[in-house]
């Protein structure tokens, strides 16, 4: 079940203690906005590839209930390890989005589907298919570290990740 959107700054001023604890952390702001859906939310599932996207298909390809795809492509800026077809059977599967630190490719095709997507930009090349990576792993990505199942809310102002689903 997807979790209702909530402001990322508010969620910040209401949640102090979280924050000083650890159990709420923000993403560093490096990564792009794609997709319709520029607000989302969600419990995470972790993918860990490099420029490899058979994994990445694979999740995609499979009923989401409102998750978010975490996908740590090690900051490749080489190729692009997602593109048009697989987010749209996200959308398709009910995914509520994608974060992927990496890159892109298809962006108009991406900015048509009502998912939210961020990525650290967008490349022509695509990906390898070796179906290398590490499913279910905790994941390192812009500054902070994430694992299955914890929490993620991404608006216009960043991406917030908490240990468990935050109040509304």
């Amino acid at each position: 079940m997807a979790a209702m959107p909530l402001a990322t700054a508010e969620a910040c001023d209401a949640n102090q203690e979280l924050i000083k604890s650890g159990e709420l952390r923000a993403l560093q702001p490096l990564f792009q906005i794609f997709g319709r859906r520029q607000v989302f939310a969600g419990p995470v599932v972790t993918l860990k590839v490099f420029e490899d996207n058979v994994l990445i298909r694979e999740f995609l390809e499979e009923k989401g209930h409102g998750r978010v795809l975490v996908v740590d492509g090690a900051g490749s800026m080489r190729c692009a390890i997602l593109g048009g077809n697989p987010v749209q059977q996200a959308q398709n599967n009910g995914w509520a989005g994608i974060v992927v630190n990496g890159c892109i490719r298809d962006v108009d095709e991406i900015n048509g589907c009502d998912i939210g997507v961020r990525a650290l930009g967008s490349h022509p090349f695509k990906a390898n298919k070796k179906g290398f990576g590490e499913k279910h792993v905790p994941v390192y990505i812009g500054g902070t570290r994430i694992c299955d199942g914890e929490w993620l809310y991404a608006d216009t102002d960043g991406i917030l990740v908490s240990r468990s689903e935050l109040a509304i």
